[in-house]
């Protein structure tokens, strides 16, 4: 974790605080954009707290599986170490990055109810559970990606291809519930519109989430995760190796 922390953020001017500017400038784009456009977003009246609710979720994800998808490549001097294997690699990457997110997490969403001064109130839990679901899909995607990247080097510009749409279908700049038939039904198996929904219960007392299904989430975490460690236990040895 060290390591990573030194590699990843260390040898930046700003450190971890491109962490936080990443979300912090989609956010703004979005308000800038869609304010122009709309007289009120979403839910409720204010714009980056909407989209900060959607964004946040997603880049989280998408960080996360990454960060994950690559850690034998990133580990693998490490790995030549007979106490080191590749389950302390995804580990460390995955603790990590996930606190690094909750960081960012906190840090915007407070810096937006304090700036506008939002009364605003949150239901810890549900963002916990949010959060539970973005590491959870983050980390089996991420295991899964990290011994297909490792095996087929072209599967990296395939996902990147395929994972480009889920910024737009993802709900981060719309409602769910604002998608007609029988897109609405297409939608619902993208896993990340469930994070995303989950997210803004926990955000918005008045919105219910109702379309929201933890078990498809975790379900599709698990089997992912659970895949990928078996592809791993399998063949890391002959991926580092190669």
């Amino acid at each position: 974790m060290l390591r990573e922390m030194a590699s990843t953020h260390g040898r930046s001017a700003l450190g971890y605080l491109w962490a936080i500017l990443e979300p912090v400038g989609g956010i703004i784009l979005l308000t800038f954009i869609f304010s122009l456009m709309l007289r009120s977003p979403g839910i409720g009246t204010n714009f980056p707290l909407f989209y900060a609710t959607g964004m946040l979720p997603f880049v989280a994800y998408m960080d996360i599986s990454q960060k994950t998808s690559v850690a034998l490549r990133f580990s693998r001097q490490l790995l030549a170490y007979p106490g080191v294997t590749f389950v302390d690699a995804l580990i460390a990457r995955v603790l990590l990055n996930s606190i690094t997110q909750i960081m960012v997490w906190v840090v915007v969403l407070t810096g937006i109810i304090q700036i506008y001064r939002l009364d605003v109130i949150l239901d810890p839990p549900l963002v916990a559970l949010s959060f539970a679901m973005t590491i959870s899909l983050g980390l089996g995607i991420g295991t899964l990606n990290c011994y297909l990247l490792s095996v087929f080097p072209t599967w990296e510009r395939i996902w990147a291809i395929l994972t480009r749409p889920l910024f737009i279908i993802s709900c981060i700049f719309f409602l769910f519930d604002d998608v007609p038939q029988p897109f609405q039904d297409w939608l619902w198996w993208n896993p990340l519109i469930h994070v995303v929904g989950q997210s803004r219960e926990g955000i918005y007392a008045t919105y219910d989430a109702n379309y929201v299904s933890l078990i498809y989430v975790f379900a599709v975490a698990c089997v992912t995760f659970a895949l990928g460690l078996l592809l791993l236990r399998r063949y890391y040895r002959d991926i580092i190796n190669d």
